[in-house]
């Protein structure tokens, strides 16, 4: 394919050049001394806050009296308790009905909508400040970052997934939607010709029109970067482009967007705004099919420069399938530790996975993954933490959160001067304890990929859950070979409850006491995992935000994947 460089690139180049070597030059000054800039970031919100609802009860204004950074954290932490969002949502719904000034000063600019523990979204309000000191700041930081590790990256077309921006409105009119789409509807003028598609796109309904309309606009362009949060959306649009690829083909060729796909025609006419037709390049892509059979994206987007998506944690499964499919001069870059709460961080370089967290935007506190269980658990300010340890992260932002449980296990990967570096493990509640045996996610992710190593076979997707009933582990696995038979892979569940028992002495007691039974083997129909997802997104979950826990206790989402056993005729065949 013919490198052709986006309209205005030298106007990007200097933009994202100017905003991003300004907050590059605040964070370096800043990290110098982490507890100043902790103890000034937690004194601006407290001040900014001290005459809301939620300050006068928490005593804000004597909080703010203390001397010294100590006694600003000490005061701070007695008047004011750890809140999961429920502690918060009461507040929240005040705002939602129009009360000014409850958790911060007015109202907020928007909501992002995100699922919560019960079954009412958590609505997380985010404040006009908010928006402009990390979701704008530190996005232009986070896009130079890109540039500066891979200086071709904006040379062509961007293919970026988000979520709808605007999805509705609280009672007193204020919008909630996604952070994403918002963060895309407002990127700088300058930086708007590298999209491939107008954010209509988002706003299609139908799960696969949408990857249809994605893949369509983007397949037809010479793609240089990708930017998506989950690598399981990576792993769709291969699919669809397995699906439909000659559909590609004639609509590029004619300068059309699929009429078999239920796409709104005010959405089509924007998406035809962007197209003509290219009988050129749907040459190309028919030669592409011809040489390859099976077109991937290191095919039809030799030029690819940076694939930023998530590769921590759980999603280094999905991450694995799909990584040998781009072209190999192409980058991955984490997309950073980040979630609809809080953005901590960026990852400043694709050589690396750690996000470091800016201590002048967050106020940030720790809990050792040894306290977790404590009724009063050791707190750890920013600066106390330790290169290779643990925590559980909690964090204060100008959004309203105050000492928020992001319920999430980190790990201190190092610092860049005086600020931490961290790295996602997993959700806190990715630990199993049916009998006592406080099964991580993580260790039976790495069990997983030990029994693939050992036995030579390789599994697409896999899932595991905690059966309180019967006091028994049920996994599920869907093989790459579909020949894999159910007295194999029973013999492969074996090896998994082997090395369950080498990485977790509690696990092992609890076997081999029997108060665990022998884990149970189910096979999986043929991509569970995007029949699984497919289904989620039909009931309402956002694709950007759709994360799944690889081990859970959750009856609701087991029963889901019950269904997508496969039938012993279909087995034994």
């Amino acid at each position: 394919m013919q490198e052709k460089k986006t309209k205005g690139l030298w106007k990007i180049k200097a933009g994202l050049g100017f905003v991003g070597r300004k907050a590059m030059k605040e964070l370096n000054r800043e990290s110098r001394d982490g507890r100043n800039a902790q103890e000034k970031t937690l004194r601006r919100m407290l001040t900014v806050s001290k005459d809301t609802v939620y300050g006068r009860e928490h005593h804000f204004e004597e909080i703010l009296k203390a001397e010294t950074p100590e006694k600003l954290f000490e005061l701070y932490r007695g008047y004011v308790p750890v809140n999961q969002y429920e502690d918060l949502r009461h507040y929240v719904e005040r705002h939602k009905n129009g009360e000014p000034d409850v958790l911060f000063p007015g109202k907020p600019k928007m909501y992002a909508t995100t699922s919560g523990t019960t079954n009412e979204p958590k609505w997380i309000p985010i404040t006009d400040q908010y928006y402009q000191e990390v979701y704008n700041n530190m996005n232009r930081l986070w896009f130079y970052t890109l540039l500066k590790n891979k200086p071709k990256t904006f040379d062509g077309p961007t293919l970026s997934i988000v979520g709808k921006a605007i999805e509705g409105a609280a009672p007193d009119g204020t919008v909630y939607g996604s952070i994403s789409g918002i963060s895309q509807r407002d990127i700088p003028k300058f930086m708007r010709p590298v999209h491939t598609a107008p954010a209509d796109v988002f706003g299609i309904e139908d799960y696969k029109a949408r990857y249809y309309a994605l893949m369509r606009m983007g397949i037809e362009r010479d793609v240089h970067c990708i930017i998506t949060a989950n690598p399981s959306t990576l792993i769709e649009m291969q699919n669809n482009a397995n699906e439909f690829y000659d559909d590609y083909v004639e609509d590029i060729e004619k300068g059309t967007v699929g009429r078999r796909f239920d796409i709104p025609e005010d959405i089509r006419a924007a998406l035809e705004g962007y197209t003509k037709p290219n009988p050129a390049r749907a040459q190309e892509l028919r030669e592409l099919k011809t040489q390859y059979g099976t077109v991937l994206p290191k095919h039809y987007w030799p030029n690819m420069q940076v694939i930023n998506t998530w590769m921590c944690g759980n999603t280094a499964v999905y991450f694995d399938r799909i990584k040998d499919s781009f072209a190999k001069d192409s980058v991955f870059h984490e997309f950073s530790y980040f979630a609809s709460e809080c953005r901590p961080g960026v990852v400043l370089k694709s050589s690396t996975k750690d996000t470091v967290i800016f201590g002048h935007k967050t106020y940030f506190e720790f809990i050792h993954e040894s306290e977790l269980d404590s009724p009063n658990p050791r707190i750890y300010q920013m600066h106390e933490v330790k290169a290779g340890q643990r925590y559980c992260i909690i964090v204060t932002t100008s959004a309203g959160l105050y000492r928020y449980n992001m319920n999430d296990l980190v790990e201190i990967t190092g610092f860049y001067n005086e600020y931490p570096t961290i790295s996602m493990i997993q959700k806190i509640n990715g630990t199993i304890n049916l009998t006592g045996e406080k099964l991580h996610e993580s260790q039976f992710i790495k069990a997983i990929n030990s029994a693939e190593k050992d036995k030579g076979l390789k599994l697409t997707f896999f899932i595991g859950f905690a059966d309180l009933k019967d006091s028994v582990y049920r996994l599920y696995y869907e093989f790459a070979d579909p020949g894999v038979s159910q007295a194999e892979a029973e013999d492969f569940t074996r090896l998994v409850d082997t090395y369950l028992k080498k990485y977790n002495v509690e696990y092992q007691a609890k076997r081999d006491s029997f108060r665990l039974k022998d884990p149970v083997t189910e096979l999986l129909v043929p991509e569970s995992f995007e029949q699984f997802k497919s289904r989620c997104i039909d009931m309402g979950y956002r694709d950007g935000q759709f994360k799944l826990n690889l081990l859970m206790q959750d009856e609701r989402r087991h029963q889901m994947f019950r269904e997508l056993v496969k039938k012993a005729d279909l087995v034994l065949a």
